[in-house]
């Protein structure tokens, strides 16, 4: 297996409920109520936490407890509510049928090798999972792995992730059901398509790394949940095991544990000659990761550790017996490739560290170590470029690329001579390249055939300036021909958080709105990774508000140019943008003519309470330290909701099985939103059933998801369709 760690390929809905009766919502004197909705009774509490010294209420704390009665009923009357704004809409019926046109197209994930095998992923276009093939020789027919389609009737159980052994004769694989994070782990003979014995509980977000001869694999997890929330107790203390093949989960070997960092975790990988294990220690979200390193040849080696966490980020490129090289960010924030020269010795390893290619002006995001060459991928201006250098650091050539865009892949082992990749861009689907790294031809694997004809749309890249004078590009995509009158529905999509850079990707979703004339346009935010890791901690924990600047930068820049004005902007973003979109809509309510929200981070003092919630304090701050809880409560977008403000047109949306951002932060946020808006603009929440934060969820989630919002936005923004016509 290669260093890259493999995830299967898993795309990015609607709870249908009886119609119940709701209850008028009271409103106070500096109120007004909404001559359009009458939300459900949210009723308030009188319970409030001590922060620093600074009393702060929480009425809707009830909310919380997704199990309890009540919120079962809010929740169903919410949905009514959402169902019958919605469903009314007239262009919902088109929007629907034009979405699942575009959605229905042959896709494929970037294939890897293994033993003489083919492994991919395809979708033949609606398929609720992606189905994972196996092609056995350079010219058999591939054949079906698995296909998690038929592992549940409504397609809510997922392909997580997956690992093969060297000779690709066993894969290891991970199934999460109805969007949550835990996956259930099982080994499968790959030639004869049937499953072993093992049955592997208690991974999240899990890789799994096979030992060299195949007998068994190294894998983190956590100890079962006491409380029988599964979905909300929070995730401490997890360990790495060793499992044997064949043999169950109770006689795995704990290979590591720290009790005294309740908060770390950790993610295996056995190098490609099978000598060394190597153990990736993170501290919640944070980059600035630790290596401990295990020499698999000498029976008496531990685990000891190469570099200790929270000093730089340290990804593991490949070795040539000790001699290893990293992808790091020590004293390079925008990436550089080391050589570490290691030695055991008394429980303990040495490393002297050499810089092989230095950091430049690009970003550096990924290096693959495969036929003796270092293929690099960079961000330049938040789009891919891919360099190949030897083994002496020295440039050898630029792989080409279409256009403005995103690669992925170059999966391999050290000894292939082959690499596949991925490319696309906002408006071209995700085309699949096969590169020999012998002769460095380039031949297309997979093209994909879409409904519709990508020359007639175009991408450019823009600089928006934010408060504070700092400049940041900024795409924008449209169909051509549009006028820059001020009167397009524009889409702006953010992130900006825990090193996470936003780079061109298509979406039909996406497509769709601009299909109907909408601009759809993508910020670049400080908190991401797209400029290294100094752009990274100008967005976080104190700075946390500069993204929020960024946001408000980039949609005064839109109206400002003339691709819209507020009336007809909205924003939208999903988890940590979530809490974007969230923060903005109570810090500008008036710059916007709607927003979508979704599985945001809405509660800035409770978000370390629930799940893996604590590891985020390593990206926003802690509400126990003074300074941080100050910011925090600054920006909290539950708790800058205000009486008598009129906010823009908002759809929340979450969902039950959400185990990551738990769903109590939209009911919150919604119930205090709701209780608050002083106009007759809506402020309705969507609530899935059997899915999650996103993971694994089903084609048809997925396209009843983008129905709604685009409908929603489509009543909202008073978009008219391509004729003209009002929808």
């Amino acid at each position: 297996m290669t260093f890259n760690i493999r995830i299967a390929a898993f795309a990015m809905s609607v709870l249908v409920l009886t119609l119940l009766p709701v209850q008028a919502a009271p409103r106070s004197s500096s109120g007004v109520l909404d001559s359009k909705f009458t939300y459900p009774q949210a009723e308030t509490g009188d319970t409030a936490d001590l922060y620093n010294g600074v009393s702060v209420r929480d009425p809707f704390r009830w909310l919380e407890d997704t199990d309890s009665p009540k919120t079962h009923d809010w929740v169903l009357q919410e949905n009514a509510l959402t169902r019958s704004s919605l469903d009314k809409v007239p262009a919902r019926t088109a929007i629907a049928s034009r979405l699942t046109e575009l959605w229905n197209y042959e896709r494929c994930g970037v294939p890897f090798k293994e033993g003489g095998r083919l492994f991919f992923t395809k979708n033949n276009g609606l398929q609720n999972q992606n189905v994972l093939y196996v092609q056995d020789t350079a010219k058999a027919t591939p054949r079906v792995l698995l296909d998690p389609n038929k592992l549940s009737k409504d397609g809510t159980v997922a392909l997580a992730q997956y690992d093969t052994t060297t000779d690709g004769k066993l894969m290891a694989y991970g199934l999460s059901s109805s969007g949550s994070d835990w996956e259930d782990w099982h080994v499968k003979d790959v030639a004869t398509g049937k499953d072993l014995s093992d049955q592997l509980k208690w991974l999240k977000n899990a890789s799994v790394a096979w030992t060299g001869d195949g007998t068994g694999f190294y894998y983190p997890r956590f100890d079962e949940p006491k409380s029988g929330k599964v979905l909300q107790e929070a995730n401490y203390f997890q360990k790495v095991f060793f499992h044997k093949v064949g043999t169950p989960q109770s006689e795995d070997k704990l290979v590591y544990e720290r009790k005294d960092q309740k908060e770390w975790g950790f993610s295996p990988v056995v190098t490609d000659d099978g000598k060394y294990l190597i153990v990736i220690v993170e501290h919640g979200t944070s980059p600035k990761n630790g290596i401990l390193l295990q020499d698999l040849t000498d029976p008496s080696s531990k685990l000891v550790e190469l570099f200790a966490p929270g000093v730089a980020t340290y990804s593991p490129v490949g070795n040539e017996g000790g001699t290893f090289w990293f992808l790091s960010d020590e004293n390079a924030p925008k990436g550089k490739l080391i050589t570490v020269q290691t030695k055991f010795s008394n429980d303990a390893v040495d490393g002297i560290r050499s810089d092989l290619i230095k950091s430049g002006d690009d970003t550096l995001e990924q290096v693959s170590f495969i036929n003796g060459k270092f293929i690099c991928k960079y961000m330049r201006k938040a789009c891919s470029a891919v360099q190949v250098y030897d083994k002496s650091g020295s440039l050898q050539q630029q792989i080409d690329l279409p256009g403005l865009g995103t690669a992925d892949g170059f999966n391999g082992r050290q000894n292939d001579n082959e690499t596949y990749f991925s490319y696309s861009s906002f408006t071209t689907p995700q085309t699949v390249y096969h590169l020999n790294l012998t002769n460095n031809a380039q031949n297309v694997f997979f093209k994909p055939h879409c409904k519709f004809n990508p020359d007639d749309y175009t991408t450019e890249q823009i600089i928006y300036r934010s408060k504070d004078g700092t400049e940041a590009p900024m795409f924008v995509s449209y169909k051509k021909g549009i006028n820059l009158d001020g009167s397009n529905p524009t889409y702006l999509y953010g992130y900006g958080g825990f090193k996470i850079s936003i780079l061109p990707t298509f979406s039909s979703s996406n497509l769709l709105w601009m299909e109907r004339g909408g601009v759809y346009a993508v910020a670049t935010l400080r908190g991401g990774g797209e400029f290294g890791e100094t752009w990274h901690q100008a967005g976080m924990k104190l700075n946390k508000q500069k993204v929020f600047d960024d946001f408000i930068g980039a949609a005064e820049t839109l109206i400002a140019r003339g691709y819209t004005k507020s009336a007809k902007l909205a924003i939208g973003g999903g988890s940590n943008g979530g809490l974007l979109v969230g923060a903005c809509i109570t810090q500008k309510p008036t710059l916007y003519g709607a927003a979508v929200a979704a599985v945001g981070v809405m509660d800035m003092l409770r978000f370390n309470k629930f799940t893996v919630g604590w590891e985020w304090e390593q990206e926003y701050g802690s509400p126990q330290n003074a300074d941080e809880f100050k910011v925090l409560y600054g920006y909290s977008p539950l708790h800058n909701i205000k009486k008598g403000i009129c906010y823009p047109a908002t759809l929340i949306t979450t969902a039950d099985h959400d185990d990551r951002v738990v769903p109590g932060h939209s009911f919150k946020f919604a119930a205090a939103l709701q209780a608050a808006q002083a106009c007759d603009k809506p402020a309705l929440i969507r609530i899935d059933s059997k899915a999650g934060h996103g993971h694994g969820k089903s084609t048809k989630k997925l396209i009843d998801e983008a129905t709604d919002k685009w409908t929603f936005l489509t009543k909202e923004l008073n978009v008219t369709d391509r004729q003209g016509s009002r929808d």
